[in-house]
């Protein structure tokens, strides 16, 4: 299983991979634009947005190009709970 996380805090990537690795799930972290962002992501189980600080132009390159059946939950929060939160209600989904 694959979670991309786009936005987010810079210093904060390296928990949300360890956050995510505990629950089973390989993680990307892009909280900036960078070059070749569709082919980056790839095809993921899980998109988390973090809604607060994450750019239009991040948004607009990934959401557009992923496939209907890959699951998009955008949270307003960035923090290790809300993200330990969605983790909990995706894995149960699962």
């Amino acid at each position: 299983m694959s979670v991309v996380i786009l936005g987010g805090n810079e210093c904060m990537e390296r928990n949300y991979c360890e956050l995510c690795k505990k629950f089973g799930y390989s993680a990307k972290v892009f909280c900036k634009p960078c070059t070749n962002m569709k082919s980056r992501v790839g095809s993921p189980d899980l998109v988390v947005l973090f809604t607060n600080t994450v750019s239009h132009k991040i948004v607009r390159a990934v959401v557009d190009n992923l496939d209907k059946a890959i699951t998009v939950v955008r949270s307003h929060s960035s923090s290790m709970a809300s993200l330990q939160k969605i983790l909990d209600e995706n894995t149960a989904a699962c």
